[in-house]
């Protein structure tokens, strides 16, 4: 069964490029959202329904209204289960690692490198 994604960043061009990435990896990306409060939001809305229930949320870290961090404490105190993947520049180590902290399952670095990109993917669901 093809695992659903929702791709949070601020950068249209950065969406797109992951969107692609993860197609070519065999994943749907059902929510493509621009900052953290559209992610929680659409994380909820999506959670009722099973064959659209976000399997995988990828998080830009700054973003404006709601950066990551808070986005993802918010979607961890919806969904303690949820499977939430940072997306960072190199200079953001102490973001890291509170977001690990706070739940997030791995982080990926920008520029993005697709098949990184897609090995932290597919570890998140073995």
């Amino acid at each position: 069964m093809t695992k659903n994604i929702m791709v949070v960043d601020d950068a249209f061009f950065m969406r797109k490029v992951l969107k692609e990435i993860l197609k070519k990896g065999g994943y749907e990306v059902v929510a493509q959202v621009d900052n953290g409060v559209k992610g929680v939001q659409t994380y909820k809305e999506f959670f009722g329904d099973e064959n659209k229930k976000i399997d995988l949320v990828l998080m830009d870290i700054t973003m404006p209204e709601m950066d990551g961090i808070t986005a993802l404490k918010k979607i961890m105190e919806f969904d303690r289960n949820a499977k939430v993947v940072m997306c960072t520049a190199l200079n953001m180590q102490d973001k890291v690692v509170l977001s690990a902290k706070m739940g997030a399952k791995d982080f990926i670095v920008k520029p993005f490198n697709a098949q990184i990109v897609l090995e932290k993917v597919n570890n998140c669901f073995k």
